[in-house]
């Protein structure tokens, strides 16, 4: 498995981690949250990029989980 496989597939892990964490939010909406992240990140070093994207989703994630409440 190269680099950009191991990468996508630790997202689509974030993906599922996020879903459990947060079973009130739409999986499409936190599927698409995570991968508009994922794409907004760029640059050579590519070695944390999936625990940047979830950090970020998720404190996206959370305040939108306020927001409902």
């Amino acid at each position: 498995m190269d680099r950009a496989e191991h990468e996508l597939e630790a997202v689509e892990a974030v993906c599922r981690r996020l879903s459990a964490r947060f079973p009130e939010v739409p999986p499409e909406t936190i599927t698409s949250t995570v991968h508009e992240i994922h794409l907004g990140l760029s640059g050579p070093i590519r070695d944390y990029v999936p625990v940047l994207v979830e950090h970020m989703a998720r404190d996206h994630l959370s305040g939108r989980t306020r927001q409902l409440a």
